[in-house]
């Protein structure tokens, strides 16, 4: 019998569905690269993204509530986490390579700016005359231009359908005949995926594969639950307050009967994974209809499809836009969390405007021209942490942020 040798064994893989992607298959990367003894293409991939800046820096980043609000609440970086942990479960469960589907969740959030979508929108406002700032477009940025770290190209050179992924996982950003559709209808295609597209089209008319599906559909399935539960730290609801929501108010039954007199800390924690485990059971369940009804024989099968293969069902989706609008009402717009929301925005706007007038501000050449574009990677790139000890540094008033 022929001895394993230390490469099989890294590369041992288990059988996949014959509509995932193959790795072997790979349409390569910009700068082309040596296969690796010890890894897969997106297990490559995933470490890269791991081992970048742009992830240490999530750690710092906020979800919903500001770093020093409590060590408990979650960040990018801890989302990020939960949402790589969903992905490959759904990945695995339905013979997806469960690499891919990894190292998209890992990437996800890389081009959020501080204080979340309050920053991304005080960024976007700030840029309109610009070209204005999408986060997914800023992700593919960093990916591909603004993490320096290896030798011989900027970026991390990650493979086509990593990338393709990172920029279609929410679906098609074109029609067919090329018109901005979707979330681009309005504003148009971001120029950073447009520029990219050129030099190394990601056919950005067609779905992602089914590994993208996966971590887009993780990502919802992770905030929702988690929500939840920062949500009902903060105090900002009650359970009780959940019992109207259809999904949760079923969960809320079913945990009173079983444990009566549950303490609220031990109760928000049932509740949060009862919510994963429905919502990723449904979404299974439901993959598996549309991919019989599809009946895909290769991952371009998935990409060309006419919808999504990974989804809620039609049920789920009511209720999961129930549970969305309830958060959105008592958890994004409560009072608490929009007086933050205003003060961050503010200080984006004066730290935007200071750098604009100063570029020697955050550390440009003396006699350089402000380059709005520069200057948003530059705040996107920050912590909560860093834009608040700037702000301080700029203009001598201590961060309103408390």
């Amino acid at each position: 019998m022929t001895r394993p040798t230390i490469t099989m064994l890294f590369t041992r893989e288990r059988p996949l569905s014959p509509f995932a992607v193959d790795h072997r298959a790979s349409r390569g990367r910009l700068f082309p690269a040596e296969p690796s003894p010890t890894r897969t293409e997106f297990q490559r991939d995933r470490d890269r993204i791991i081992h970048s800046t742009a992830f240490r820096r999530l750690k710092h980043k906020t979800q919903v509530f500001v770093e020093h609000e409590g060590d408990h609440y979650r960040t990018r970086l801890t989302h990020t986490i939960e949402v790589s942990q969903i992905a490959r479960a759904l990945a695995r469960n339905l013979g997806l390579d469960e690499d891919l589907a990894e190292a998209l969740a890992l990437a996800h959030d890389l081009g959020h700016t501080p204080f979340g979508h309050a920053g991304e929108d005080a960024l976007d406002a700030l840029m309109a005359p610009h070209g204005g700032f999408d986060h997914n477009a800023q992700a593919l940025r960093i990916v591909t231009r603004l993490e320096q770290r290896y030798a011989g190209f900027d970026g991390l050179n990650l493979s086509w359908e990593t990338l393709e992924g990172l920029v279609k996982h929410n679906g098609p950003l074109v029609a067919p005949s090329g018109e901005p559709i979707g979330r681009y209808r309005a504003k148009g295609v971001p120029l950073a995926i447009c520029e990219f597209d050129k030099l190394f089209p990601l056919d950005l008319a067609s779905h992602a594969s089914a590994e993208a599906q996966v971590a887009a559909t993780a990502d919802d399935i992770a905030y929702n639950a988690h929500d939840i539960d920062d949500g009902l730290r903060a105090g900002l609801f009650g359970i009780d307050d959940l019992s109207d929501v259809p999904l949760i108010g079923l969960i809320i039954a079913e945990i009173d009967a079983k444990w009566p007199g549950l303490e609220p800390p031990r109760f928000a924690h049932e509740i949060m994974r009862r919510v994963i485990t429905r919502l990723v059971e449904d979404v299974g369940q439901e993959a598996e209809r549309r991919i019989m009804r599809l009946d895909p024989l290769s991952a371009q099968d998935i990409r060309g499809a006419p919808l999504p293969v990974i989804a809620f069902s039609g049920g789920m989706a009511r209720e999961e836009k129930a549970l969305k609008a309830f958060l959105f009402e008592r958890m994004y717009r409560a009072p608490r969390v929009m007086v933050m929301r205003e003060q961050a925005e503010r200080i984006l706007r004066a730290l935007f405007q200071r750098y604009m007038a100063d570029p020697a501000a955050m550390g440009a050449a003396e006699g350089e021209a402000a380059r709005p574009r520069a200057i948003a990677d530059y705040i996107a790139g920050m912590t909560d942490r860093f834009a608040l000890a700037e702000f301080q540094r700029l203009f001598d008033e201590t961060p309103p942020l408390r």
